[in-house]
């Protein structure tokens, strides 16, 4: 089964290989090869999350032959407020656009995707079970976040992938409190991407390129990245002195 993909480098001094047909997979490398080679073990990690949740699996198969699609490779850089090249320090990211991007969602992929979100969401509940507010609240040396820190994070982002789109809702709505904040912006993100069929809008913000499926293909990458995240985290528990 051949895998259509997309490399982005210099993220965060790493690259990811997209597996740009089926949003939520993703490996990283500290040099592209690298990442292509981790793409086979996470494509088979995500078939495998799949069929748990869904016997009739829509993807399935015993072999995975990785094709760089043209004009693939994006390597991120920095702009300014005035949108001129800047410095990794003076500037923010803009990160991967691919021609695949441009692609309107099908019916077939948003159905995928809910039914993705919702599994993705589950997973990230089921890491929460049990942690007290002590837990959820501490803070780590070297480590940006306490995990009420990354919930807020996810939530915050989540609603700046709408954003980048023009459907989001207001930011002064934005709930403060980490476990509401993600119920409230996923529901409205849901009811976008029900709306996203078809659709092909394709924007241009702050200085970088937005489309639903560029949406949809971050905002899936970005919820399970942070679930292995608070699972690093839990394990950090009992290694570290709190600092905060």
């Amino acid at each position: 089964m051949i895998f259509q993909v997309g490399i982005e480098n210099n993220n965060e001094g790493r690259s990811i290989a997209w597996a740009l047909e089926h949003p939520g997979c993703f490996a990283y490398g500290m040099k592209p090869q690298a990442a292509i080679t981790n793409l086979e073990g996470a494509l088979n990690k995500y078939a495998g999350w799949i069929l748990h949740h869904e016997p009739k699996t829509w993807l399935n198969f015993t072999e995975a032959e990785i094709e760089l699609v043209v004009n693939g490779t994006w390597d991120v850089y920095f702009v300014n407020d005035d949108l001129d090249i800047a410095s990794e320090m003076d500037g923010y990211s803009v990160e991967s656009f691919f021609p695949y991007d441009w692609k309107p969602l099908t019916t077939e992929e948003i159905k995928r995707a809910l039914d993705m979100l919702v599994w993705s969401r589950d997973d990230l509940l089921r890491t929460l079970h049990g942690l007290t507010m002590e837990k959820l609240n501490q803070t780590y040396t070297g480590e940006r976040w306490s995990i009420n820190g990354v919930l807020a994070h996810l939530g915050g982002a989540e609603w700046w992938y709408m954003e980048r789109l023009g459907l989001a809702f207001p930011r002064a709505n934005v709930p403060e409190e980490p476990i509401t904040r993600l119920e409230k912006v996923r529901s409205h993100f849901n009811k976008v991407l029900f709306k996203m069929d078809g659709v092909k809008q394709v924007v241009g913000t702050d200085g970088e390129i937005w489309s639903p499926r560029k949406v949809l293909r971050r905002a899936l990458w970005h919820e399970r990245e942070h679930v292995e995240h608070i699972k690093k985290l839990i394990a950090m528990s009992g290694k570290f002195i709190e600092t905060g």
